[in-house]
């Protein structure tokens, strides 16, 4: 059984920001992607592909693009997203460690982990990199929830045996042997993937440090995710504790945790050493614009560092992240660069969404792109959802006029379908019911 997707398709062909941004990617008006078995089996014109097809399913002018694909999350804090006034160290203690603390109850785990993958794929995202909690459970319920989806979901627990409250410390020993069990029982099962994950260098001793870069020596096909250089306030924390590190990112290699399979969160105010090893080792940057402005955190300087040649992803980073949308984060992404002074181009923003953020999570050869052999997980986005977009797309002259005002004014009225492993996801749309055990 073959399922043939019509509607305008947009393929990624070289990064936009190593060749010109118009040449990175070939749009068809009329193009089709043929399914089989999960998998993206051909894309092409639509009518190329019709006799191989035993089901077609037209989309119109929709446009039909891989799955968002969401760097850098934490899904603990989908209930408190869109909370006021703090900047990070105040953010933690006032709303995301209270919340954390809740996901001991396993039910509560369970309940927010469905919830967020929900509104994930309502938005078009298909696959995500979480944090979890200390607390195992919380990993094991978003795996669950995400397995029962059939999605292709990377998280881990996170590690704090310092700097925070008492029931959300953990030591550097139960780090290890947590991060290890969780990582042996689910690494590569299904659609999942572990990610060994120390919160940020003020929140782990030393010895917790030593500990999980042990764990990434001993398994080095796994991803790691952090933080870096997110606010100045942070910088000069680590300064104090780890007064013999360079910088910020010498904590982290000092402990073995720095390499091409780290994925380091927000990296805004970076120092030049810091710029040098992170390109000299292929390390990847999650890019949380929404975060960064919401927090008060600073602008990231995209261009600059990917001319550097550092792969970059684009995140929401839920819940200081403001928005669970990709096409808001796109949008946040456009401003930032404005007042850095680099206007990012469409086809910019698409790649860090889609193809950008698959790389920096190693998954190239699995999705955000629409190309033969990759899972099948797409979304389908309507150019013309509210009559504000439609009618300054009417006025379009090419495809990336007609996509820019999707991508600065659309939401999840925009998504007219997804598809996870080749199926139309359901969606859940209406009142949310909210277990708030």
């Amino acid at each position: 059984m073959s399922k043939l997707l019509i509607g305008q398709t947009l393929e990624a062909l070289a990064d936009p920001f190593e060749v010109p941004p118009e040449a990175a990617f070939r749009h068809r008006a009329r193009g089709g992607v043929l399914i089989s078995e999960g998998r993206i089996a051909a894309v092409d014109e639509a009518d190329a592909l019709r006799a191989r097809a035993s089901e077609v399913v037209d989309h119109g002018d929709a446009l039909i693009l891989p799955g968002f694909v969401d760097a850098h999350v934490h899904y603990p804090q989908t209930r408190i997203i869109a909370s006021w006034g703090k900047r990070l160290i105040d953010w933690l203690e006032s709303y995301t460690f209270p919340e954390e603390a809740r996901f001991g109850d396993s039910a509560y785990a369970r309940a927010v982990a469905g919830d967020y993958l929900d509104l994930a794929l309502a938005h078009g995202t298909t696959t995500m990199c979480s944090y979890g909690t200390i607390h195992p459970g919380s990993v094991e319920a978003l795996f669950e929830a995400a397995d029962a989806r059939g999605m292709r979901v990377l998280a881990g627990k996170t590690c704090m045996d310092r700097n925070a409250p008492e029931d959300l410390r953990d030591t550097a020993l139960s780090a290890y042997d947590d991060s290890k069990a969780l990582l042996e029982r689910w690494h590569g099962v299904g659609r999942l993937g572990y990610v060994i994950t120390p919160r940020f260098a003020p929140t782990s001793t030393p010895e917790q440090l030593e500990a999980l870069g042990a764990l990434w020596a001993e398994h080095p096909g796994c991803l790691m995710q952090t933080h870096l250089s997110e606010q100045v306030e942070e910088i000069a924390w680590v300064r104090e504790l780890y007064p013999e590190a360079r910088d910020y990112l010498d904590v982290y290699e000092r402990f073995g945790l720095l390499g091409a399979r780290g994925v380091y969160g927000h990296a805004i105010h970076l120092e030049p050493r810091e710029v040098d090893r992170l390109a000299e080792v292929g390390a990847g940057l999650a890019h949380c614009p929404t975060s960064n402005t919401f927090i008060g955190s600073g602008l990231m300087r995209v261009a600059a560092l990917k001319a550097r040649g550092i792969g970059m992803g684009l995140a929401t980073d839920t819940g200081g992240g403001s928005s669970f949308s990709m096409l808001r984060t796109m949008a946040a992404a456009y401003e930032v660069g404005q007042l850095g002074g680099t206007a990012l181009h469409p086809a910019q923003l698409v790649w860090l969404a889609t193809a950008g953020a698959a790389d920096v999570l190693h998954l190239a050869d699995k999705i955000g792109r629409l190309a033969p052999g990759r899972e099948a997980d797409l979304c389908v986005l309507d150019l013309a959802s509210t009559h504000a977009i439609a009618q300054r797309a009417a006025r379009a002259e090419d495809l990336w006029q007609t996509l820019f005002p999707t991508l600065m004014m659309g939401d999840d009225r925009a998504i007219a379908r997804v598809y996870v492993g080749g199926e139309a996801a359901e969606v859940a749309s209406g009142q949310a019911q909210v277990d708030d055990r």
